[in-house]
Protein backbone atom coordinates (compact mmCIF):
# COMPACT_ATOMS: atom_id res chain seq x y z
CA UNK A 1 0.00 0.00 0.00
CA UNK A 2 1.26 3.47 -0.89
CA UNK A 3 1.17 6.18 1.78
CA UNK A 4 -0.84 9.16 0.54
CA UNK A 5 -0.89 12.66 2.01
CA UNK A 6 -3.85 15.04 1.82
CA UNK A 7 -2.55 16.65 -1.39
CA UNK A 8 -2.14 13.24 -3.04
CA UNK A 9 -5.73 12.38 -2.15
CA UNK A 10 -7.01 15.73 -3.46
CA UNK A 11 -5.04 15.20 -6.66
CA UNK A 12 -6.55 11.72 -7.12
CA UNK A 13 -10.09 12.98 -6.52
CA UNK A 14 -9.60 15.84 -9.01
CA UNK A 15 -8.23 13.51 -11.71
CA UNK A 16 -11.07 11.04 -11.22
CA UNK A 17 -13.55 13.87 -11.84
CA UNK A 18 -11.69 15.14 -14.92
CA UNK A 19 -8.73 13.17 -16.27
CA UNK A 20 -8.16 15.84 -18.89
CA UNK A 21 -7.04 18.53 -16.46
CA UNK A 22 -3.64 19.96 -17.25
CA UNK A 23 -0.88 20.01 -14.65
CA UNK A 24 -1.34 23.78 -14.49
CA UNK A 25 -5.10 23.49 -13.85
CA UNK A 26 -4.53 20.78 -11.24
CA UNK A 27 -1.91 22.88 -9.47
CA UNK A 28 -4.24 25.90 -9.41
CA UNK A 29 -7.14 23.79 -8.13
CA UNK A 30 -5.00 22.29 -5.35
CA UNK A 31 -3.16 25.50 -4.48
CA UNK A 32 0.31 24.08 -5.13
CA UNK A 33 3.05 24.93 -7.62
CA UNK A 34 3.07 23.36 -11.07
CA UNK A 35 6.43 21.74 -10.34
CA UNK A 36 5.16 20.21 -7.11
CA UNK A 37 2.03 18.98 -8.90
CA UNK A 38 4.09 17.42 -11.69
CA UNK A 39 6.33 15.64 -9.16
CA UNK A 40 3.32 14.29 -7.27
CA UNK A 41 1.76 13.05 -10.53
CA UNK A 42 4.99 11.27 -11.51
CA UNK A 43 5.34 9.69 -8.06
CA UNK A 44 1.73 8.45 -8.18
CA UNK A 45 2.28 7.03 -11.66
CA UNK A 46 5.63 5.43 -10.73
CA UNK A 47 4.10 3.79 -7.64
CA UNK A 48 1.25 2.34 -9.72
CA UNK A 49 -1.46 4.31 -7.89
CA UNK A 50 -2.37 6.24 -11.04
CA UNK A 51 -3.18 4.01 -13.97
CA UNK A 52 -2.94 5.02 -17.60
CA UNK A 53 -5.48 7.71 -18.52
CA UNK A 54 -8.47 6.69 -20.63
CA UNK A 55 -11.63 8.32 -21.92
CA UNK A 56 -15.02 6.70 -21.40
CA UNK A 57 -17.16 5.80 -24.40
CA UNK A 58 -20.95 5.50 -24.34
CA UNK A 59 -21.34 1.93 -25.61
CA UNK A 60 -24.97 2.39 -26.72
CA UNK A 61 -24.06 5.43 -28.83
CA UNK A 62 -21.51 3.37 -30.76
CA UNK A 63 -23.94 0.50 -31.36
CA UNK A 64 -23.01 -1.75 -28.43
CA UNK A 65 -26.08 -1.34 -26.25
CA UNK A 66 -26.43 -4.93 -24.99
CA UNK A 67 -24.66 -5.40 -21.66
CA UNK A 68 -24.43 -8.95 -20.28
CA UNK A 69 -23.18 -10.35 -16.99
CA UNK A 70 -21.99 -13.90 -17.59
CA UNK A 71 -21.15 -16.39 -14.85
CA UNK A 72 -18.78 -19.06 -16.07
CA UNK A 73 -17.47 -22.36 -14.79
CA UNK A 74 -14.26 -23.97 -16.04
CA UNK A 75 -13.99 -27.71 -16.82
CA UNK A 76 -11.28 -28.12 -14.16
CA UNK A 77 -9.06 -26.04 -11.90
CA UNK A 78 -5.66 -26.87 -13.31
CA UNK A 79 -3.33 -23.85 -13.64
CA UNK A 80 -2.98 -24.45 -17.39
CA UNK A 81 -6.76 -24.43 -17.85
CA UNK A 82 -7.01 -21.08 -16.08
CA UNK A 83 -4.09 -19.63 -18.08
CA UNK A 84 -5.59 -20.73 -21.40
CA UNK A 85 -8.96 -19.26 -20.49
CA UNK A 86 -7.43 -15.96 -19.40
CA UNK A 87 -5.44 -15.86 -22.66
CA UNK A 88 -8.75 -16.20 -24.54
CA UNK A 89 -10.31 -13.43 -22.42
CA UNK A 90 -7.43 -11.03 -23.12
CA UNK A 91 -7.96 -11.43 -26.85
CA UNK A 92 -11.69 -10.68 -26.85
CA UNK A 93 -12.70 -7.03 -27.02
CA UNK A 94 -16.34 -7.92 -26.21
CA UNK A 95 -15.25 -8.94 -22.71
CA UNK A 96 -14.86 -5.70 -20.79
CA UNK A 97 -14.26 -7.14 -17.33
CA UNK A 98 -13.28 -10.54 -15.96
CA UNK A 99 -13.32 -11.41 -12.28
CA UNK A 100 -12.11 -14.67 -10.72
CA UNK A 101 -14.77 -15.57 -8.18
CA UNK A 102 -15.21 -17.64 -5.06
CA UNK A 103 -18.32 -19.75 -4.70
CA UNK A 104 -20.35 -21.60 -7.30
CA UNK A 105 -18.91 -19.90 -10.39
CA UNK A 106 -15.25 -19.57 -11.36
CA UNK A 107 -15.50 -16.27 -13.28
CA UNK A 108 -17.84 -13.35 -13.76
CA UNK A 109 -17.56 -11.58 -17.11
CA UNK A 110 -19.07 -8.33 -18.32
CA UNK A 111 -19.64 -8.56 -22.05
CA UNK A 112 -21.05 -6.04 -24.53
CA UNK A 113 -22.69 -6.72 -27.88
CA UNK A 114 -24.60 -4.92 -30.59
CA UNK A 115 -27.72 -7.05 -30.10
CA UNK A 116 -29.07 -10.11 -28.32
CA UNK A 117 -28.33 -12.04 -31.50
CA UNK A 118 -24.80 -10.68 -31.52
CA UNK A 119 -24.32 -11.85 -27.94
CA UNK A 120 -25.80 -15.25 -28.77
CA UNK A 121 -23.34 -15.63 -31.67
CA UNK A 122 -20.41 -14.72 -29.39
CA UNK A 123 -21.64 -17.11 -26.70
CA UNK A 124 -22.23 -20.06 -29.04
CA UNK A 125 -19.37 -19.57 -31.53
CA UNK A 126 -16.64 -18.18 -29.30
CA UNK A 127 -17.15 -18.60 -25.57
CA UNK A 128 -18.82 -22.00 -25.14
CA UNK A 129 -16.56 -23.69 -27.70
CA UNK A 130 -13.47 -22.91 -25.63
CA UNK A 131 -12.17 -26.25 -24.33
CA UNK A 132 -11.64 -24.76 -20.85
CA UNK A 133 -15.29 -23.72 -20.45
CA UNK A 134 -17.77 -26.14 -18.86
CA UNK A 135 -20.86 -23.94 -18.65
CA UNK A 136 -22.07 -20.35 -18.53
CA UNK A 137 -25.11 -18.47 -17.31
CA UNK A 138 -26.04 -15.15 -18.94
CA UNK A 139 -27.88 -12.25 -17.31
CA UNK A 140 -28.95 -9.32 -19.50
CA UNK A 141 -28.61 -5.88 -17.93
CA UNK A 142 -31.91 -4.00 -18.11
CA UNK A 143 -30.52 -0.66 -16.93
CA UNK A 144 -27.30 0.69 -15.50
CA UNK A 145 -28.34 2.60 -12.41
CA UNK A 146 -24.83 3.32 -11.17
CA UNK A 147 -21.50 3.05 -12.93
CA UNK A 148 -18.29 4.61 -11.73
CA UNK A 149 -14.59 3.98 -11.88
CA UNK A 150 -13.92 6.51 -9.11
CA UNK A 151 -12.13 5.06 -6.10
CA UNK A 152 -13.00 6.79 -2.78
CA UNK A 153 -9.68 8.28 -1.66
Amino acid sequence: MVKLDATDRSLLRALQKDAGLSTSALADQLGISQTSCWRKLRALEDSGVLLRPTRGVDAAKVGLGVNVICNLRLRDHLPTTRQEFLHFVEGRTEILECFAMSGEWDFLLRIIADSVEGYQAFLMRRLLVQPEVATASSHFVLSVDKFTTNIPV
